[in-house]
């Protein structure tokens, strides 16, 4: 199954789940995207109007709690109070309008492995440019694809290269937001206190990684654009112009 965490309040776009883009919320492109792929969808939210607004284009949705301070306590909660049988849950974040069938697809493959407890999606960059910007957190996996870190630095180090000359020496790795766990494992994480490196990066994953979770990365190369800012929507209204999405 798959949750969709919402949330009204953004410091950098207040209502930004119910900003319309080509004629559509943002939360119903989501939920829309999701559903091609799923039967069992939900949006979880802790504001009225988006769960009015989800119903009332025959989506499902679960108020959850005000107080939680990441999207994957929200998730747990919804879980729990929705009783689903679902052994993997996915958390499909409320501003990717564009997510791919393909990507949820690839994400689900990762759960074949038994020893796969979360999984999430990694891009190649495209530049140098582009993994510098510490917005766009970046991985190194093991041989085997299972996560060895994430950093908003561009990792690894190239040792003896300028800096402008370390695209192409080794393939810089993009983290898409978007993960799966097994049903146990996501109850056992959101338990756990935040970790030294979670507070230094800000990046919550780390704190898994930290206490010894195992996080495999599915590649995709399909590119996504997510919605942060005002900004963000109108970039995204000229992709779906482009794409002709409807």
């Amino acid at each position: 199954m798959a949750i969709i965490p919402a949330r009204y309040a953004s410091t950098r776009f207040p209502g930004k789940p119910l900003a319309v883009l080509g004629g559509k919320t943002v939360i119903q492109r989501v939920y829309e995207q999701v559903s091609s792929i799923l039967d069992e969808v939900y949006v979880a939210t802790d504001d009225k109007r988006i769960y009015d607004c989800v119903t009332a284009f025959g989506g499902r949705a679960v108020m959850t709690r005000e107080d939680h301070k990441s999207g994957t306590d929200r998730i747990e909660e919804a879980v729990e109070k929705i009783g689903s049988e679902a052994d993997v849950i996915i958390n499909v974040q409320g501003d990717e309008p564009f997510i791919q069938p393909s990507q949820i697809s690839t994400l689900m493959d990762l759960f074949d492995n038994p020893d796969t407890q979360i999984g999430t999606l990694g891009k190649l960059f495209e530049n140098i440019d582009a993994a510098d910007n510490p917005n766009s957190p970046k991985i190194v996996t093991d041989c085997r694809g299972f996560a060895l870190y994430f950093s908003r630095s561009v990792i690894p180090f190239i040792r003896g290269k300028e800096h402008k000359d370390w695209f192409g020496q080794f393939p810089f790795l993009k983290h898409l937001g978007i993960y799966a766990y097994r049903k146990d494992v996501l109850r056992e994480i959101t338990r756990l206190p935040q970790s030294s490196l979670e507070k230094a990066e800000s990046l919550e994953q780390l704190r898994w990684l930290q206490n010894g979770y195992r996080i495999r990365v599915g590649l995709t190369d399909v590119e996504t654009v997510g919605i942060d800012t005002p900004e963000d929507l109108q970039r995204a209204e000229l992709f779906l112009n482009n794409k002709q999405i409807l």
